[in-house]
């Protein structure tokens, strides 16, 4: 008996083949062919729940797809399929009597797999190596019973993907106190996904104002994110004592990272620090009272000399007695 699929989509513009509206399904061999694909693609309109699941760059994660009502399948019976539901992208299947990565998108290869041993008993999960920020997508598993092609399970999950980023560095430069602008620049880098910025007026704790800042967020090499951001903060009498900090914030790991910068203890660079104008007071005091304490102690040697000399002086006088006048 022949089976006529309607309106199937292409997986992609390098498939021209594929675009047919209407094809002829034959039960037998037809899904040893891309039509299998284009069928799990077009024939499956139900909804499913969306199941949130994160994982950092580099890592392996697995994305579950399983059956609990059942403990044992045939996998002669059965189609499998993962795609990437917004593009349609081939992530990874399995066909009766073998699979094939034929129609598998170049950047899955290798690293989408399933388990054949699992998936006999109902266990269906995608096994994603080495995650990419490109990995940030919708994946749907469709499994489908080949004999009436009735759905057996849909599952569709939605992966987080970030990267951590590095401690903010802050830079400063320029001196209030010599009626210079003051400049900070904050750098952090390889994260993932894009952040959030803010510099914070520790004295209140209040947010900076944006017509300060002057943002600079880019893709590197590795496809994850580094930013620079400058703020200016024109002279002014408090300015000298302007405490502030940067705050990159990561919104898929519920993180910042913070890093504290205070003007008052620099003078135009990172290298020279000002000193406490009640230390060096502190200072001269200490330096004026070891100066008299030596005066003293000059003065005490002196008049310790003084009276030996007067004491050996007298000393060398001899008594001769009363001299007899004639």
């Amino acid at each position: 008996m022949l089976r006529k699929c309607h309106h199937v989509s292409s997986l992609g513009a390098s498939q021209q083949v594929w675009r047919k509206h209407h094809l002829i399904c034959l039960p037998g061999g037809f899904f040893s062919s891309p039509c299998l694909l284009l069928l799990l693609i077009s024939c499956l309109c139900a909804e499913s729940e969306v199941k949130e699941i994160h994982a950092m760059v580099g890592s392996d994660v697995e994305l579950l797809c399983a059956d609990t009502h059942k403990s044992h399948f045939n996998l002669n019976d059965l189609y499998v399929y993962w795609q990437i539901e917004s593009s349609k992208t081939v992530v990874t299947y399995h066909l009766p009597n073998g699979s094939t990565e034929l129609y598998v998108d170049s950047q899955y290869k290798n690293r989408a797999h399933l388990s054949l041993e699992r998936m006999k008993q109902g266990n269906f999960s995608l096994s994603l190596q080495n995650v990419t920020p490109q990995d940030s997508q919708e994946f749907t598993c469709l499994v489908f019973e080949s004999e009436d092609l009735s759905e057996v399970l849909k599952e569709t999950i939605r992966l987080h993907v970030a990267a951590n980023f590095s401690t903010p560095v802050i830079s400063t430069s320029g001196s209030p106190i010599s009626s210079q602008e003051l400049t900070f620049t904050c750098m952090s880098t390889n994260g993932y996904p894009r952040p959030n910025l803010y510099w914070i007026n520790r004295t209140d704790n209040s947010l900076i104002a944006e017509s300060l800042q002057n943002n600079t967020v880019y893709l590197n090499e590795r496809g994850l994110y580094d930013v620079v951001s400058t703020l200016r903060i024109p002279w002014a009498p408090w300015a000298a004592h302007v405490n502030v900090s940067c705050s990159i914030e990561n919104v898929v790991l519920h993180q910042n990272l913070t890093s504290i910068s205070q003007a008052e203890n620099y003078t135009g660079n990172n290298d020279k620090i000002t000193k406490d104008p009640q230390e060096n007071h502190s200072q001269k005091k200490n330096v004026a009272i070891f100066i008299i304490l030596a005066i003293l102690l000059l003065l005490v040697v002196v008049g310790i000399i003084f009276t030996w000399v007067c004491r050996s002086r007298c000393s060398c006088r001899q008594y001769t007695g009363l001299h007899e006048t004639r």
